[in-house]
């Protein structure tokens, strides 16, 4: 399967990412097959360059963007946010008869501290 992912670069403590395509199997930093753009959070605002016919063409070949990548192309407006599903209302299933309890043996209420005369 095919991820859109950020890939990290840029100095200890100053990250930078692409996005790119990689296998979903592949490390963070590892083999990827093409990148399609940048993010630098560090900017403010954050800045968030892609090329929007390239995700679109890896998204109908089947490529799944991860959270992050997702939100990031959520907010460009490349694509749209997924609508929740309601849930259906669950018919109320037959009660059953209740279950009798078997009766134990009853259990003293004695603790270690507590001595009897």
């Amino acid at each position: 399967m095919l991820k859109i992912r950020l890939r990290r670069v840029g100095a200890p403590k100053k990250p930078s990412y692409r996005v790119v395509i990689a296998r979903s199997q592949a490390p963070r930093d590892g083999a990827f097959i093409e990148i399609i753009g940048h993010f630098n959070p560090l900017t403010d605002p954050e800045t968030f360059d892609i090329d929007a016919d390239k995700v679109k063409e890896w998204l109908a070949k089947g490529a799944q963007p991860t959270d992050t990548t997702a939100r990031l192309l959520i907010k460009a407006g490349i694509i749209e946010k997924p609508v929740p599903k309601k849930e259906k209302p669950v018919a109320e299933k037959k009660k059953a008869s209740p279950t009798k309890k078997k009766a134990g043996p009853a259990k003293e209420n004695s603790s270690p501290t507590k001595e009897k005369p």
